[in-house]
């Protein structure tokens, strides 16, 4: 007998996979910020499924909802702040699901990483939830497991990682932002976790580990030069990967197999620009957060690079054929 979920969702062992990584990192941060946190994602999840069912079926006359669509929606959830207004989230991620996947064909054939996109909209649209309005993350004991959601920030007196740097220059305390005792973002706090679920991925060969390095190696190496300049608008590299969206970027979206390259020199070279830029914005550009931009650039360019290679690989063929012959 077939299941209600078998009925309507397709399964994908690799989405699977990839929100086992999610749980823990999902757990910590309704650990941290309080139960609106799983309120929100179930609330994303039900608008994603029926953004996607409604397109799939009227569209493509396509029958399941992926299970892509289930890690999209935990994705964007991750990237927002905990009091964002439901309204506003369900905006965004159904702008994320039609926009940023739909249009280009469905499941398979998105360009540019759906959760990102969604993130984007709303970012640029309602700025103030994204900018302004974070939360205070509470450990220790029980946590913020007998509340709803934590009291928002003081932000003449505190602020998230990145803002407290690029207001003040200040310098959080790495342990706290490897373990996730700061306000942020409900997914990127706890950047023991996101390590956590990046081996795990990894181990489970559903991720690039090329684009993961790549991504490390090109904000390393961009971050130093504009240390030893002494641009005093970047941080170090520490700071840099510990503080903000990097890692959850890294591991979790930059990966993304859809809208990521498929050769191995353009994995590389895509998370190199990848980390390039997101330096760039973050010490440049209006925005603290430049992970989210960086990636939807690098999605640009993914199927270029791949075409490339494979165009070089052919033309290396071609070239020792003709000597052989």
């Amino acid at each position: 007998m077939v299941s209600l979920y078998e009925k309507y969702f397709m399964k994908q062992k690799m989405m699977r996979t990839v929100l086992i990584a999610l749980l823990p990192i999902l757990l910590f941060s309704i650990y941290a910020f309080g139960w609106r946190v799983l309120g929100l994602t179930i609330f994303n999840i039900i608008v994603a499924c029926l953004v996607e069912f409604i397109t799939e079926h009227k569209i493509y006359n396509r029958k399941k909802i992926s299970e892509a669509a289930l890690i999209s929606a935990v994705l964007y959830t991750m990237t927002l702040p905990v009091s964002i207004p439901f309204w506003m989230s369900a905006l965004g991620i159904a702008f994320a699901i039609f926009f940023g996947k739909a249009v280009f064909g469905g499941f398979g054939k998105n360009v540019f990483n759906p959760a990102l996109v969604g993130r984007v909209f709303v970012y640029v649209n309602f700025p103030q939830p994204l900018t302004i309005n974070w939360n205070e993350a509470v450990l220790g004991g029980i946590g913020s497991l007998n509340k709803w959601m934590n009291p928002m920030i003081d932000q003449v007196t505190t602020a998230t990682p990145m803002l407290a740097f690029r207001n003040g220059g200040q310098i959080t305390n790495y342990m706290d932002l490897f373990l996730g005792n700061i306000p942020g973002a409900i997914g990127e706090t706890s950047k023991l976790l996101i390590l956590i679920g990046a081996i795990y991925i990894i181990y489970k060969k559903v991720a690039s580990w090329e684009i993961m390095v790549s991504c490390v190696a090109g904000l390393t190496a961009m971050t130093l030069i504009f240390n030893f300049m002494k641009v005093e608008s970047v941080p170090n590299p520490i700071f840099s990967m510990l503080s903000g969206g990097f890692l959850l970027g890294t591991v979790f979206m930059a990966t993304d197999p859809i809208s990521a390259p498929k050769t191995r020199p353009a994995k590389f070279i895509y998370g190199i620009i990848i980390g390039i830029v997101s330096v760039i914005i973050r010490g440049f550009a209006l925005f603290s957060e430049g992970m989210m931009f960086a990636i939807l650039i690098g999605n640009i360019f993914g199927p270029i690079m791949d075409y490339v290679v494979r165009q070089r690989k052919q033309a290396k063929k071609n070239k020792v054929a003709k000597e052989t012959n």
